[in-house]
């Protein structure tokens, strides 16, 4: 008879192996429910802080109208439709003036990351170029193309090119030197190296800069129509500001951070599915 105590059904590893299989709630229901509220938390603390002291008087309504005026005022805009045909409008600039901007950096980024004869040809005018900011092009714009929308699209475009550029520049500086080796000892064409090798690494940095992009086109786009436009979203606030409806301010500028949330979360959902093979690029 074995003297020695065998590790049965109620032994130590038994019974740890039992808790990994309960879904007990303190293990993953409460990080998952907590994880899902936490961002909503402090939004919706400073939001029943705003109302408290609008309705306190603490606030002018003037200057912050409280958050229940401007629900009220959002389902006014959205009903009349007058939110959604300016912000349709926004949208659309923002999409042709990314488009081109964006795949402007994309192509002249590649140029310059896999050239150093097209990055010391390009330095000196993109040092000059890059720090010029967006809203100064605006009254440049005007003059040349007047306040059609040439002008708008263009100043989206300029403004979404440069983080596209960097990003590209900057994602095919830093690719794995090993799988370069790796390329040369097996004796692939340059092309090849770069559409196989050099283009996958540098994608991350890409999306990057895509995003960014993105969000320079909304702020390219609103600084445009707060100067020059009879329509838009930037437009619906300048014209609330002229007759000093706080409100109607306030529900354009929130449309652009929702809108701004959306496109992000949506390019995000895109490039986890593309750079489903990249480990460090999990978010």
């Amino acid at each position: 008879m074995d003297s020695h105590p065998r590790k049965g059904r109620g032994g130590p590893a038994a019974a740890i192996a039992g808790r990994r299989r309960t879904p007990g709630l303190g293990v993953r229901a409460v990080p998952w429910l907590f994880w899902l509220v936490l961002p909503l938390v402090v939004p919706a603390c400073l939001v029943v802080l705003w109302e408290i002291a609008s309705r306190r008087g603490v606030l002018r309504p003037a200057i912050l109208p409280a958050p229940s005026l401007i629900k009220d005022t959002l389902i006014d805009l959205v009903r009349s439709g007058e939110l959604w045909g300016h912000l349709k409008i926004s949208l659309w600039r923002v999409l042709q003036g990314f488009s081109i901007g964006a795949g402007f950096g994309l192509l002249v980024g590649m140029v310059t990351g896999v050239s150093a004869v097209a990055e010391r040809a390009l330095v000196l005018l993109t040092g000059v170029l890059r720090p010029i900011p967006i809203i100064a092009w605006v009254p440049v714009l005007i003059l040349w193309m007047g306040i059609d929308e040439s002008s708008k699209i263009t100043v989206i475009a300029i403004g979404s090119f440069w983080p596209v550029l960097l990003n590209v520049v900057h994602g095919i500086r830093n690719t794995n030197r090993h799988y370069l080796e790796v390329a040369s000892i097996l004796k692939k064409s340059r092309l090849t190296v770069l559409r196989r090798v050099v283009l996958p690494s540098a994608l991350p940095a890409i999306f990057t800069g895509v995003r960014i992009g993105i969000g320079i086109a909304w702020v390219s786009v609103v600084g445009a129509e707060l100067i020059a436009a009879s329509s838009g979203v930037g437009y619906m606030i300048m014209y609330a500001r002229e007759v000093s409806q706080a409100d109607v301010m306030l529900v354009g500028v929130g449309a652009i951070g929702v809108t701004g949330l959306v496109t992000d979360a949506g390019l995000r959902r895109v490039e986890r599915r593309v750079l489903a093979w990249n480990v460090s690029g999990e978010k």
